[in-house]
């Protein structure tokens, strides 16, 4: 790592890093490196990738330590959970308590590591949940053709901080994730040509879904 690096780091004004590009000792310490030092308003989002052997209840811990944002999907909230020796959410339990129990999840989770300022946890095509201290939000998804799933996580990733960064509420956080997310499943490939018709249009959807669900 170059002090050119650190310098960048300085004046970040957001960060992604995962769990899975820290499975070598080199690497995590460059990412964690990187993270602490980004300013205070820089936004750190910990995009979980649980992808055995690749992950441990310290690599999680370390990361939660230094991030503002965690993101993950519903079948990792359990798993991350479980290695912070925190209680379990339930999987098999039906929609309200399930969702309340992912709720209660990401409150833990808050309270626990301060830094923490939102807890994303995403559905697949059934949407999504946001949690914050004050709030919390959930987004049913968006319907759409799935041609290719490779990426989708990202691009919700990417659109959340986009929004983030602008001041965005929940309600247009999660809108503007899932429709990107949903936009992506439906091309092909990880990073589809993206024309600027279409990409007017989907701003123009977030805009109009997140007053609807606002």
């Amino acid at each position: 790592m170059t002090g050119e690096w650190l310098e960048w780091a300085g004046r970040a004004d957001a960060l992604c890093f995962g769990s899975l590009a820290q499975r070598s000792r080199e690497s995590r310490q460059t990412i964690q490196a990187l993270a602490a030092r980004t300013p205070a308003w820089c936004v750190r989002v910990f995009d979980v990738n649980l992808r055995a052997p690749f992950y441990s209840a310290e690599v999680i811990r370390e990361s939660l330590e230094l991030a503002t944002v965690l993101k993950m999907n519903d079948a990792e909230l359990p798993q991350v959970l479980g290695l912070l020796e925190q209680k379990v959410v339930d999987e098999s339990a039906p929609g309200p308590s399930r969702l309340a129990d992912e709720r209660q999840g990401a409150a833990r989770l808050l309270r626990e590591f301060p830094s923490l300022k939102m807890v994303a946890v995403t559905r697949g095509g059934k949407g999504s949940l946001l949690v914050t201290r004050e709030a919390w939000h959930e987004h049913p998804g968006i319907p759409v053709k799935v041609t290719d799933t490779i990426g989708a996580g990202d691009a919700f990733t990417a659109a959340l901080t986009h929004y983030m960064l602008r001041g965005a509420n929940l309600a247009t956080l999660n809108e503007a994730g899932n429709r990107w997310g949903g936009w992506v499943a439906s091309q092909v490939g990880a990073m589809p040509e993206l024309p600027e018709a279409t990409l007017a249009g989907i701003a123009a959807e977030i805009a109009s879904g997140a007053a609807m669900g606002a």
